[in-house]
């Protein structure tokens, strides 16, 4: 799953699929090789992903939407997906050759009756696909309105697809848990949830503060060396053209403060280890008792790098070499769901 190198290695050209000269270019199609080893197709029950054109004033945007073949009579839960710095939807829904941990959300889909939307991103200042998150220090993201853009997909989902505008949820990888963060910051009454995997907040930030309390799960690898999880230069190797962020922590510590979730946490807990041979561990801390009112979560994966945990959708070894470890101590997208699932929009403690 490409976009899970999000803001460093595939931004410099690692496994790109054109453009590779020499030596550097035939180790960026072993690694691209290699990496589709660990490949999992979507689940061959759930429907093909239908695609959508929204007409944008940027010029035309592409969305996938996955439809349930069955489902309960009635509006339904819409998932958005919004992939990492150099990915697309068509990875991050599992149909191109490469691990996608969030593609688990077409069987989720399939099983609970759910709208799954995934937008792409368009090329920004490396020529790379991405967001206009909040860094205002980076020279790589694009310069579309993407909360317009998210807002436009809500009302298309509303208005023709069966969604219901009480139950919508945002999810982004690394650029795209950014951009997740921006909309929840600016326009966070329209969703019901928000999630962000190896995202934090920026550090110089042209955002307003956060408009309206929400619900957020932060998933973060202590270990992640392209979204430091202490905060710092984004990108491997100290880059400077990509921004600085304030850290998983203290991304937290903000929304905890607009949600008004103080003093100590509702749970915290160790998740059970599934695999002796993996080295990381996920730690759970939960703000907010009702899973139905305002939560914050926290999941820390410790030794973790800047990959989505998956049980079913492994990373390769060579991948893992560039981007850290890989947590198999659950299922990332399973743990938004269980986030989710009980919210509605506007609802309080």
């Amino acid at each position: 799953m490409w976009q899970g190198i999000g803001e460093g290695a595939r931004g410099r050209g690692w496994g790109g699929r054109t453009g590779l000269t020499g030596a550097r270019g035939l180790l960026g199609a072993w690694l691209l090789a290699v990496a589709t080893l660990a490949a999992a197709a979507p689940p061959a029950a759930s429907p093909a992903p239908q695609t959508l054109t929204l007409t944008r004033p940027e010029g035309p945007r592409r969305v996938l939407l996955a439809v349930p073949d069955h489902a309960p009579a009635g509006p339904r839960p819409l998932v958005i997906l919004l992939h990492g710095h150099g990915g697309s939807a068509a990875q991050t829904l599992g149909l191109e050759r490469t691990a996608a941990p969030l593609s688990q959300w077409l069987a989720i889909g399939q099983r609970e009756g759910l709208l799954v939307a995934a937008p792409d991103g368009l090329a920004g200042g490396d020529q790379k696909s991405g967001w206009n998150d909040c860094r205002r220090d980076t020279q790589t993201n694009p310069t579309a309105d993407d909360v317009g853009l998210i807002s436009a997909l809500i009302d298309e989902a509303v208005a023709h697809h069966g969604a219901d505008p009480a139950r919508v949820y945002l999810m982004g990888m690394s650029n795209g848990g950014m951009m997740a963060l921006r909309y929840a910051m600016e326009a966070g009454d329209r969703l019901a949830g928000v999630a962000a995997v190896s995202a934090s907040m920026a550090t110089d930030s042209r955002c307003p503060s956060i408009k309206a309390p929400l619900s957020l799960l932060v998933v973060g690898g202590t270990a992640d060396g392209i979204v430091p999880w202490d905060g710092g230069p984004v990108g491997k190797r100290h880059e400077t053209r990509r921004g600085r962020v304030i850290g998983a922590e203290a991304t937290v510590m903000r929304w905890r403060e607009r949600d008004s979730l103080f003093g100590e946490p509702a749970r915290s807990e160790s998740v059970p280890h599934r695999d002796p041979a993996d080295p990381t561990r996920a730690q759970r801390t939960v703000w907010g008792a009702q899973p139905g009112g305002l939560q914050i979560e926290l999941l820390r994966i410790d030794g973790g790098g800047h990959v989505e945990p998956s049980v079913a959708h492994r990373v390769s070894a060579a991948y893992s070499l560039l981007v850290g470890r890989q947590s198999s101590d659950l299922e990332v997208a399973d743990e938004a769901w269980t986030f989710f699932r009980d919210k509605r929009r506007g609802l309080s403690h």
